[in-house]
């Protein structure tokens, strides 16, 4: 029997239902998060359950559980369906409520999901790298909220899959911001080179631990602006998420990245991030 939460309580997945007037099917109106699990522990719990909590603030939507309510639950679920290696999603709605693009009466309690997922680890794209496609960014302006509101990546991560890639590089205008549903992060010279976390891109919290990684190891980093022209001549290229990890990007528009393989600083950046999963998690 594979276990979910619905609104603190867990039922048997086959019996979980969402009504036809829940705000979030029916406007996107919530959030959402997806922790990653190794050996049944997860993965930097604390920044997803915070980033989790700025999001529903953010559209004003109050959690009915405290950060440390919510991770006993989450720490229960993933015992219940015994997950070891995976992911959990999480959800909250603003409630089931008439519809009506004006939020609901303030006595309409939230909608919260959470379930698991069995995911491996992306060994084949870790080691050989990707290949991505550039796209113009056409998302609303508060890409650092985790919005059900996916159309846009949708989009974008359709296009990539359309010619043979694994990810969509979003741009406005020359500015590179994110990929489809990843963090982009290049380096030219030794420096690591990311859009700064704005309004603009999503606070992504794996690359949020390299930058933490390389603030260690003395690796230099910009936190800015950087254009298509820019990414064409970078050295190196690599994606980072919770799923995806530290993801080689090796061509862009079938346009060859640095010498077309995965190279020198990423990998040392792999094997950085693989020893902070497993002094949170155990050994991979």
């Amino acid at each position: 029997m594979a276990w979910v939460i619905v609104n603190g309580k867990f039922i048997n997945r086959t019996e979980a239902k969402v009504d036809i007037e829940d705000r979030g099917y029916q406007f996107g109106d919530g959030v959402y998060e997806v922790i990653r699990v190794y050996n049944g522990v997860m993965f930097t719990a604390k920044e997803h359950m915070d980033r989790f909590s700025r999001s529903a603030d953010n559209i004003g939507i109050k959690l009915p559980y405290t950060q440390e309510q919510l991770r006993n639950l989450l720490d229960q679920l993933i015992d219940k369906n015994n997950l070891r290696l995976g992911i959990i999603y999480l959800q909250i709605t603003r409630g089931t409520a008439p519809r009506n693009h004006a939020f609901p009466a303030a006595n309409i309690i939230p909608n919260l999901v959470a379930y698991t997922k069995e995911l491996e680890i992306p060994t084949a794209t870790l080691h050989s790298g990707v290949k991505a496609v550039l796209t113009e960014d056409i998302r609303w302006l508060r890409c650092d909220i985790k919005s059900l509101n996916l159309l846009g990546n949708s989009l974008a991560k359709q296009k990539a899959v359309e010619h043979g890639c694994y990810e969509a590089i979003q741009h406005r205008g020359e500015v590179i911001t994110e990929g489809s549903s990843s963090n982009i992060l290049l380096v030219k010279d030794g420096v690591v080179i990311t859009h700064p976390s704005n309004q603009l891109i999503l606070k992504g919290i794996t690359k949020d631990v390299i930058l933490e990684l390389c603030a260690e190891h003395r690796i230099p980093v910009e936190e800015r602006s950087f254009t298509i022209r820019e990414l064409e001549q970078a050295d190196e290229l690599f994606l980072t998420s919770t799923t995806s990890e530290v993801t080689p990007i090796v061509a862009v528009n079938a346009r060859q990245v640095g010498r077309g393989v995965p190279g020198p600083l990423t990998r040392r950046l792999q094997s950085l991030f693989k020893q902070r999963i497993e002094a949170q998690c155990g050994s991979l």
